[in-house]
């Protein structure tokens, strides 16, 4: 057979041979030599070649991807399934989603919208960028989050403490990396410097890398420090995960960055070459937001970042000191971030079975919507954001003391009634 014999047709043909006539290399095609019902490859040069018989779908059958399948958001697993019936005279006040720019009371600083602008107004970030970014923009997050402890450059190339002992008997041969979220979404903690430390034995003995979500980074109140966990490594490598979303308060940009610190070199080139892959999917970030980071990083005011704090400080504050007081709920302060956890006596609250049963149930008598907890797998506990409107957040925390009130059962009443009775 030759080359071109190679660039074949499918035909099919009857028991007197092929279905009509037809010509390849100018040579008629007729029924001769060609024998039975089926489909046959006919060559360029006029050969047949009989095609073997193959199952064909009859219906419609459109499947989704494994990857489609197995992925997962738990809470939105959690939330979706939820029945969600607000109390018609009540406005809805929802605590639940992680975003501050909901109602608009915390704006962005002024110098990160003329960032944006001059970003636009240059022309020069309309085009396709590299998916890992452009260099001037690696450069300027380098920059900005370097230090002498933890030193970067622009190559991707180069009170919730953690149970020790419980973690440590968790790693076996299978574990890949360990997962550190400090600042915490949902809890708003903060490691101490000695507890990230000892995080760091655990992962040193165990040789496994960490994977350090930080998005919350420096989002922290007065008298808290947070130091980063590459600042405070000598052979562990970090890989840290920021962005904008939360402490310049603009998740709809959708920018973020990951940081390597690898001074021994151990995740190699592999690695490196792994996570530029993974940056390919997408064809890189928003190219207008790379444009403007440089400004963003630079300009942007302390002030704002403190004023920030100070309104999130004040809020967890109002939060903790009223649902202190309602029986059944144990809140717990926060150090950072942009929540607060609070704990459900359920036993107290025979009405519901679990977090779930108990947000839901608030939503439809109060109209007031927390994230149960069970989204993050630690059951009968809601979150509260903190970043509403502070009139909003006294309202609201009035809500589930009037919810909690009408809902409460301690037990003694039904102890005293009983005495009572015997008499």
């Amino acid at each position: 057979m030759s080359a071109d014999d190679t660039k074949s047709y499918s035909v099919q043909k009857n028991e007197n041979g092929v279905h009509n006539k037809a010509a390849v290399n100018g040579k008629p095609l007729n029924g001769n030599g060609v024998n039975g019902k089926g489909l046959n490859r006919v060559g360029v040069n006029g050969n047949c070649y009989p095609v073997e018989g193959k199952n064909h779908r009859e219906t419609w059958e459109v499947k989704p991807s494994l990857m489609a399948d197995n992925t997962l958001n738990p809470i939105r697993a959690i939330v979706d399934g939820m029945k969600l019936s607000p109390n018609p005279d009540k406005a809805m006040i929802a605590l639940s989603i992680g975003d501050p720019t909901v109602f608009g009371n915390l704006p962005t600083d002024d110098p990160m919208l003329q960032a944006m602008k001059d970003a636009i107004d240059s022309h020069q970030y309309n085009g396709y960028a590299p998916s890992v970014g452009y260099l001037k923009s690696r450069q300027a997050v380098a920059k900005f989050y370097s230090c002498s402890e933890a030193p970067l450059d622009a190559e991707p190339e180069k009170s919730w403490e953690v149970d020790l002992q419980h973690l440590d008997s968790l790693i076996d041969d299978r574990t890949s990396l360990l997962i550190v979220t400090n600042p915490s979404n949902p809890c708003g903690s903060v490691f101490t410097k000695g507890h990230l430390q000892m995080i760091l034995e655990v992962a040193s003995r165990n040789c496994l890398p960490i994977l350090a979500d930080e998005i919350y980074s420096n989002m922290v109140f007065p008298g808290c420090d947070c130091q980063s966990l590459a600042s405070l490594s000598s052979d562990v490598p970090i890989i840290s995960c920021g962005g904008l979303a939360k402490r310049w308060l603009v998740p709809g940009w959708r920018m973020g960055w990951i940081l390597l610190h690898d001074r021994n070199n151990i995740f190699g080139s592999k690695i490196r070459h792994g996570l530029v892959k993974l940056s390919q999917r997408i064809l890189g970030p928003c190219t207008i937001v790379q444009g403007a980071l440089e400004g963003i990083l630079n300009n942007t005011r302390q002030g704002f970042y403190d004023d920030t704090i100070h309104f999130i400080k004040s809020n967890a504050d109002i939060c903790f000191n009223e649902l202190s007081t309602v029986p059944g709920l144990n809140p717990i302060m926060p150090s950072g971030a942009m929540y607060l956890m609070i704990g459900i006596d359920i036993d107290s609250f025979p009405d519901f079975q679990n977090d779930v049963d108990f947000t839901e149930r608030l939503v439809t008598e109060q109209s007031v919507f927390c994230l149960p907890a069970t989204a993050f797998e630690y059951p009968n506990f809601f979150r509260i954001v903190v970043t509403v409107p502070e009139q909003m957040m006294v309202e609201a925390c009035g809500r589930i003391r009037e919810f909690c009130q009408r809902h409460y059962w301690s037990g003694r009443c039904n102890e005293y009634s009983l005495q009572d009775t015997s008499v």
